[in-house]
């Protein structure tokens, strides 16, 4: 067991140190930060651009002025769109989980090395979660400083669970990407093909708007939107997380999957 656990940190401590040594990881967190910083002011801006005019439509009318959950509003729509930034940048942190490993030619070394497929594949993605909550982290910092001033204060648990739900949809999409990666030599492709997935899955539930009976009900239900808009609502919701965490074990099952088909391909 504790052979196993050592070989698995190995391989997580190998992988994370490649992202703080890689000058695009750099730049992606600096784009990340950049356009986040951008986003929430522009949506902080529009929202009290709106409570502004509610309440001098509602001066010029005379009615009781109707409180606005302002805090609430902003945390939903940012996180809105720091996801959708995430269809961008989440396949740019996975495209060279496996790809490099096979351009380098070392894949068929961890594929016939003592650790298992499921260690390898799940050191490396836990090493691209840790970059992106290193990525997250000052951003829940400004934001906590913003919504701390707002009177009456947004409440801690759903801070935690909208932010819960960011951080889960990343996982989700890195270990999807991460079994994109492991198909191919090329880091460009995977990023293309794992854009194109997650793109697919993000606005399945609007393509099947009109479609009626059990069918277009699966098909809404796996839609990564429909579970990471509920977790921004700060609901925990049992299903959208397990929907999400069978996301992140199906790309760690494929990944593992794939890289024993490439030992046996070898042998």
């Amino acid at each position: 067991m504790n052979i196993a656990v050592g070989n698995w940190f190995a391989i997580y401590k190998r992988e994370l140190q490649s992202y703080f040594k890689s000058p695009l990881a750099y730049i992606i967190a600096g784009v990340f930060w950049l356009m986040a910083g951008i986003f929430f002011l522009v949506s902080m801006g529009s929202i009290l651009d709106q409570v502004a005019f509610l309440d001098s439509q509602q001066q010029q009318f005379g009615g009781p002025a109707q409180p606005v959950d302002v805090p609430y509003l902003l945390l939903q729509g940012f996180l809105g769109v720091l996801a959708s930034l995430m269809l961008v940048i989440m396949p740019m942190l996975s495209m060279g989980l496996y790809a490099e490993e096979r351009k380098r030619g070392t894949l068929e070394l961890l594929a016939t090395s003592p650790i298992t497929n499921w260690a390898v594949a799940l050191g490396k993605l836990l090493a691209a979660v840790t970059f992106f909550l290193g990525m997250l982290l000052p951003i829940m910092v400004y934001e906590a400083v913003i919504f701390a001033s707002a009177s009456p204060a947004m409440p801690i648990s759903v801070f935690f669970i909208s932010h819960l739900g960011l951080i889960l949809l990343a996982a989700a999409v890195l270990s999807l990407g991460m079994f994109i990666s492991s198909l191919t030599n090329s880091t460009i492709l995977a990023a293309i093909l794992t854009f194109g997935l997650a793109l697919m899955l993000w606005v399945v539930e609007a393509a099947t708007a009109n479609a009626s009976g059990p069918i277009g009900q699966v098909l809404g239900h796996l839609s990564l939107l429909r579970h990471f808009n509920t977790l921004t609502q700060g609901i925990v919701d049992t299903g959208s997380l397990a929907m999400l965490a069978t996301y992140i074990f199906l790309g760690i099952f494929l990944t593992a999957q794939a890289v024993e088909t490439f030992r046996f391909q070898r042998s």
